[in-house]
């Protein structure tokens, strides 16, 4: 579940997440077991948990948990010299690499090659890797 992707991330636990939300900790726990549905929950609820996580509403609910698995798979299970250029690119960034634009064209051809001379990724695939690292998205 999202929610405990998110209690993980920022090195949280449900407890501390309930007192500083203002909920109950039953409630989270329920939430967090998939005993209650967050869809379920009031909006008040919903909207404590996001302010506290720092994100929105909509990324705690079914939309959002669908949006995060699609671009968790779309990182995953690229074709190697694909996933090469990602990995090579992302260093690049980390490192504030001098070669990052030939990083940058490497992966944009790579992306490209993927997606129209084997089709190994779907067009929308290749949108979303090229919006996210070279486009502007959060690289």
């Amino acid at each position: 579940m999202i929610l405990n992707d998110l209690l993980e991330q920022r090195n949280m636990t449900k407890y501390r997440l309930a007192v500083q939300a203002g909920i109950p900790h039953a409630t989270l726990n329920d939430i967090c077991s998939g005993k209650t549905k967050l869809e379920k929950c009031s909006a008040e609820t919903v909207y404590k948990l996001a302010k506290m996580l720092g994100v929105s509403m909509e990324a705690l609910t079914e939309d959002g948990i669908l949006q995060a698995e699609r671009e968790r798979a779309y990182e995953h299970g690229l074709p190697e010299y694909l996933q090469h250029d990602l990995d090579a690119y992302k260093e690049g960034l980390k490192n504030h690499s001098t070669l990052l634009d030939c990083l940058w064209g490497e992966l944009y051809g790579s992306i490209n090659m993927a997606a129209i001379s084997d089709s190994a990724i779907t067009p929308e695939h290749a949108d979303y890797l090229r919006k996210k690292y070279l486009f502007g998205g959060n690289a």
